[in-house]
């Protein structure tokens, strides 16, 4: 009975083992995610990870408050400043007024905008604002280099897409967003508004060594009009889950036709961008495009006002990795830590080998 009691043990300690390393050889990347999310150096994690592949969810998880003062922990559910990825959105929002016939990517903005002041309104097209090609550092401003030929990331210049839309589309550029989130199913995703109520915003912090600090929106002293201006750049409202929706949508062809969406990933000027790493990526319309890597992903990152954000998409795996955070780090070295490690982590994972 002893020995049998033995080999039993040996049996079942040997297909434990067996079990378990199968699930590491399957399972790459969850363990590795979990470690760097739970270190507390250079600071800890505080957000939101949602990582799918074709449609099922590989690795979810949330860390930290949504609310430091009442110590709420974040869910899911919780809904997040994008920033810059609102930019995706926007361009999203243009091509469709192109498959209408309603815009010209490449008239000069002229002729959407006739009482524009300044003069260079003849040469810039929507092409140019769409992929930063513009040359616009300030509406008041000369351009900064003739457009189409260098690269310059201009929130100014997605502004400008605002009072295009309301002239073609007769509506509001928030009426117009809102309703797209609503035809997608994008029930957890808007355009913030001043002095409105906004359901189910997290705050967002400012961290600065061991502080947090509660990130006071009225001291950037926008106007109604002026963060108008900033709502296509980086003004809309959305969720982990929204996001992933999107993104699922987007890229299988349920929003935008074939051509269209061709002419959003397509690039003329690449830059780098500390979010995507040190090589040079591309810059569609909205969408920066890693195509030179043995792993081609694409997708666009955010932060500001207490928020950072990536989310990136890789065709090939059908892999979608969303990653929301409600910290905003004083260091700028700080920036995109986590995220651009997690970036790291899946593009050497066996989810996409």
């Amino acid at each position: 009975m002893k020995q049998f009691f033995k080999f039993y043990l040996y049996i079942l300690i040997t297909f434990f083992t067996v079990f378990s390393t199968y699930g590491q050889q399957k399972d790459d990347y969850s363990y590795r995610i979990d470690s760097l999310l739970q270190t507390t150096n250079p600071r800890p994690f505080n957000g939101v990870v949602l990582i799918t592949q074709k449609g099922k969810t590989k690795y979810l998880k949330t860390f930290g408050y949504s609310n430091f003062e009442t110590k709420t922990p974040i869910t899911i559910n919780d809904r997040f400043r994008i920033q810059s990825m609102s930019k995706q959105i926007t361009a999203v929002i243009i091509l469709k007024e192109v498959e209408k016939g309603k815009i010209n990517l490449h008239v000069p903005i002229r002729k959407y905008l006739p009482d524009f002041k300044q003069t260079w309104a003849d040469t810039v097209t929507i092409h140019h604002l769409l992929n930063n090609t513009a040359g616009i550092t300030n509406i008041t401003q000369p351009l900064s280099f003739k457009p189409g030929t260098a690269y310059y990331y201009s929130n100014p210049g997605y502004g400008l897409l605002r009072p295009i839309i309301e002239k073609v589309t007769g509506k509001t550029f928030i009426e117009v967003a809102n309703s797209l989130f609503k035809e997608l199913k994008m029930s957890n995703s808007y355009c913030y508004e001043m002095d409105k109520p906004n359901v189910g915003l997290v705050n967002g912090y400012r961290v600065s060594n061991d502080s947090v600090e509660l990130y006071n929106f009225k001291s950037l002293k926008h106007t109604v009009e002026s963060w108008s201006d900033f709502i296509p750049a980086g003004g809309m409202i959305s969720n982990a889950q929204d996001l992933n929706l999107w993104d699922t949508k987007l890229h299988k062809g349920k929003i935008l036709k074939p051509e269209t969406y061709k002419l959003m990933t397509t690039y003329e000027i690449t830059a780098q961008h500390e979010s995507f790493g040190k090589e040079q990526v591309g810059y569609g319309y909205g969408l920066r495009i890693s195509d030179k890597s043995a792993v081609i992903y694409l997708g666009h990152s955010g932060k500001g006002i207490g928020f950072m954000s990536l989310k990136f998409y890789i065709p090939s795996k059908d892999v979608d990795v969303i990653i929301l955070q409600n910290f905003y780090d004083a260091d700028s070295k700080l920036h995109y830590h986590f995220e651009s490690k997690i970036r790291e982590i899946i593009l050497n994972s066996r989810l996409v080998k």
